[in-house]
Formats: structure tokens, sequence, C-alpha cells
């Protein structure tokens, strides 16, 4: 085995956007190589083939899905960060949850000072942590 990587699916042809607000929010992200569509292929002209990036150094690839399936993300996979400060917790989670949905409001849980769940604009699901 070479190497295990997370691999996200967007079905609303926004893989790019989605990595792109990503890699903003994230310090020490980029996009590493985008793939996309041409003319007469199976995917609409211009969006994501497939491509790779990197959170933190955590490499990820996603794709535009050119089939509309019945299933789309779920809480049960998570991206967990654990942030230095409280507010870069309060800033990354405010960002992630604009448009998104809350699935534990910011508070203290009891395992850490500071913990948020919650699924972005995209539907993908974050889980930020501020150890005690």
């Amino acid at each position: 085995m070479n190497k295990v990587t997370p691999f996200l699916m967007f079905q609303n042809r926004d893989a790019e956007e989605a990595m792109n607000f990503y890699t903003s929010l994230i310090e020490d992200s980029s996009i590493t190589n985008i793939a996309r569509y041409g003319a007469n292929e199976s995917g609409d002209e211009g969006t994501v083939m497939q491509a790779t990036f990197m959170l933190k150094g955590q490499e990820f690839m996603c794709i535009d899905s050119n089939v509309k399936h019945q299933f789309d993300f779920t809480p049960s996979f998570s991206i967990f960060l654990t942030c230095d400060t409280e507010e870069e917790l309060d800033l990354i989670y405010g960002k992630l949850s604009e448009g998104g949905q809350a699935l534990m409001p910011l508070g203290d849980y009891g395992f850490s000072k500071k913990f948020g769940w919650l699924n972005d604009r995209f539907g993908v699901s974050w889980q930020l942590n501020l150890p005690n």
C-alpha cells in the first residue's frame, strides 16, 4: 500500500469552489492539482475530473461527479481540526458554518476547552477542537 487519501465527491459542480474556500481558511494549505473535463468528455466541460489539495499537510482528493447519486456527504465522516487558539477556532467555525448547519454548537462539552461540529455549505462535516 502506498498511502491513504480522503476523497470528497461533490455533486453540485462545486469542488473547485470548496477547495478554494478550504485552502483560504486553513493556513499552510493549497490546491496541488486540478484536471478538468474537456469538450465531449463524460463530465461537464470545465468541471473537476480529479483534483488534489492539501490542508495543513494532509492530502485530499476530490471530483465533481458527473452522475447524480442518491447519497451525499454524511457527518459520520468528518474532517477534524485541532486549533491552536480560541480565536482561530471561532474564526474557522464561523466561516465554515455560513450557509451550513451546526451539529454541536461551539461549547465546552467536557472533553475539550471548546468544541464544535458542523456541516458546511457544501455538506462536508467538520469537527473543530481546542484541546484542554
